[in-house]
């Protein structure tokens, strides 16, 4: 009886797993789940510009950089004092700031400033093509993407969910705190609203392709561009601000007219 219960014991001994075990385990399913993200991440969409951008673009776009940029971004992309970090922000985020005259940027402000563009269209593509190929980020979005084809009545309505309460229902921008405000959307590109989305500049929460999808993206993009198309059937529209600035032309132009009258009034009584 006594060795039976040695032979039992020293065979749950052996069928025992070794502490080493758990940690190979922990390391495999490590490495399975690093190596999937990485070939994900490397087949992703934003990574495809840099993938058919020449290494002539990436190079004549490191030397724009350096001779315009790497004062407050610093020749790394890692940034300094004068600058944030350029690592991860992806082609998207060069050419919507780069593109729309924010950057260079032309004097220290709340924030950046929309301007004529320094760079033309080569030159910005060629800078993003290099920002892109030290590390990835939210690509340029394809064309397809950008067609005035999407469902307006949906896109109005994640509009106003998402960005009306800094935009305006309307898109003409409003103010924000400490100097800073939210831009007019009615002359930007569609371009410039997708990356905007995508990048999330300055105040702007991001935006990314798990919040807003690439078709919704288009539905507010189709949305605003319609809107700004349209007539306006109530007369003049006041650039689209809302009853602020309509109570503020009543008061200036409504009781100046008022005061101006009774003013003339007077004179005739006289």
């Amino acid at each position: 009886m006594a060795t039976m219960n040695s032979d039992d014991t020293k065979r749950r001994k052996r069928g025992r797993r070794s502490p080493l075990a758990s940690v190979a385990l922990v390391l495999t399913g490590l490495l399975i789940t690093g190596g999937a993200y990485a070939l994900m991440t490397a087949a992703s969409p934003a990574n495809a510009d840099v993938n058919m951008a020449s290494a002539q673009s990436i190079s004549q776009g490191k030397k724009l950089f350096a001779a315009n940029c790497a004062t407050c971004h610093g020749l790394n992309l890692a940034g300094t004092s004068s600058g944030p970090s350029l690592i991860g922000v992806g082609a998207a985020a060069v050419d919507f700031q780069v593109g729309t005259g924010r950057m260079p940027l032309a004097q220290d402000a709340p924030q950046a400033e929309v301007k004529p563009p320094v760079f033309d269209e080569t030159q910005t593509l060629q800078m993003a093509a290099y920002v892109a190929s030290i590390s990835p980020g939210p690509g340029i979005p394809a064309s397809s993407n950008l067609t005035l084809t999407g469902d307006a009545t949906k896109g109005a309505e994640l509009f106003r969910i998402n960005c009306a309460m800094c935009h305006n229902v309307a898109g003409a921008g409003g103010a924000l705190t400490e100097g800073k405000y939210a831009p007019n959307l009615m002359k930007t590109t569609p371009a410039h609203i997708y990356e905007a989305m995508l990048t999330g500049p300055q105040n702007m929460p991001v935006f990314n392709d798990a919040n807003i999808t690439p078709q919704e993206k288009q539905d507010i993009i189709t949305a605003l561009k319609v809107q700004n198309q349209a007539a306006g059937v109530g007369g003049f529209d006041l650039g689209s601000l809302g009853p602020v600035a309509e109570g503020l032309f009543l008061w200036i132009f409504g009781l100046g007219a008022i005061v101006a009258f009774t003013v003339w009034l007077t004179a005739k009584a006289n």
